[in-house]
């Protein structure tokens, strides 16, 4: 099975060209979706003990918590020291009963592949790209976004130009969702010609 990293900097498309791999047949593996998941679980107990006052009725309040790592660096790293481990066993679960199933290629959707050197876990990375502006205005299109919050985003993330450069596939949503489709499924075709999938380096 070729497991397949998908990436990219917040408002390129990563979760529509996810939902194009998944409306193939593909196995798709939502990191962002497993946080919020574990936030209304096995993290609930773990993060509250880290900041307190964060969880209600054993659960995160997302928007406490946010307030409370925003601008820190010291409380995010605090916060991922919990969140990673969980996230990783997650995944590795997804991919093992995805293999036992019979899957030719699964895709972990991970916005931090790179940052959080998760592509050394993968055999192939896509990254999905945009022009800046039109990730921009998508950005600014979410409610509550501001200047302050849209920079901070990105500081947390790999350039854009970098990511692309480490990319083993490229989908720039930019051309409309027609095109995109088209590139998932030329994406696919050449990872089902890998005889063997290659680990990255």
């Amino acid at each position: 099975m070729i497991v397949l990293g998908l990436t990219g900097s917040v408002g390129m498309g990563k979760s529509t060209t996810a939902k194009m791999f998944a409306e193939e047949g593909v196995p798709v593996f939502d990191a962002d979706a497993e946080v919020h998941r574990l936030y209304d679980g096995e993290a609930a107990k773990l993060i509250e003990t880290a900041f307190p006052g964060t969880t209600t009725d054993g659960r995160v309040v997302r928007e406490r918590l946010a307030a409370r790592v925003f601008g820190d660096p010291q409380a995010l790293a605090r916060l991922e020291s919990i969140m990673h481990p969980l996230v990783r066993a997650a995944e590795k679960a997804f991919l093992a009963d995805a293999a036992a199933k019979g899957a030719i290629v699964a895709v972990l959707n991970i916005p931090l592949l790179f940052e959080t050197g998760a592509d050394k876990l993968v055999n192939a990375v896509l990254v999905v790209t945009a022009p800046g502006d039109m990730q921009r205005a998508r950005i600014f299109a979410r409610p509550n976004m501001t200047e302050e919050k849209f920079k901070a985003m990105l500081s947390r993330q790999m350039d854009d130009s970098e990511k692309r450069r480490r990319a083993d596939f490229l989908i720039d949503t930019g051309h409309g969702l027609e095109a995109a489709r088209a590139e998932v499924r030329t994406v696919l075709r050449q990872l089902a010609g890998k005889s063997k999938p290659a680990r990255r380096k």
